[in-house]
């Protein structure tokens, strides 16, 4: 019973310590990770449709992925140091929420289904932040 409480209290504590690294677990923060999950398995799944499947190529992935959470945890902390909320954190969860949204639809494409042509549009648009002519 001891192990699993200390367990329980070193989860509790990594957990902490993230969520104040990411400014908060709100549905922003949590698309961002589920589409940055879905586009590395949309990604192995490609890979192993072609017969491409590389532990390297997989590396960067995560690495990439890892990178991203630096530039979130980036914004994060330049919006604690300015103090008018979160301003940078929210621009930077956008952004790449859409790109990793774009890369999903380019996985699937990638496998010969169609896509929707307005999801994709959408996705550019708040990659650019929000300019369109629609």
């Amino acid at each position: 019973m001891e192990n699993k409480t200390i367990f329980n209290s070193i989860f509790a504590c990594i957990g902490t310590f993230l969520t104040y690294l990411f400014g908060g677990w709100d549905l922003a923060i949590q698309i961002l990770i589920s589409f940055m999950t879905i586009d590395y398995v949309t990604g192995v799944i490609v890979a192993y449709i072609n017969k491409t499947v590389d532990s390297r190529v997989g590396f960067r992935g995560i690495c990439r992925k890892l990178l991203i959470m630096v530039v979130l945890i980036v914004a994060v902390l330049l919006d604690r140091l300015f103090g008018q909320g979160w301003i940078f954190r929210t621009i930077v969860c956008y952004f790449f929420i859409a790109n990793e949204g774009i890369s999903i639809l380019e996985n699937v494409g990638k496998c010969g289904i169609p896509l929707p042509t307005k999801l994709m549009n959408k996705l550019v648009q708040l990659k650019e932040g929000g300019n369109t002519d629609e």
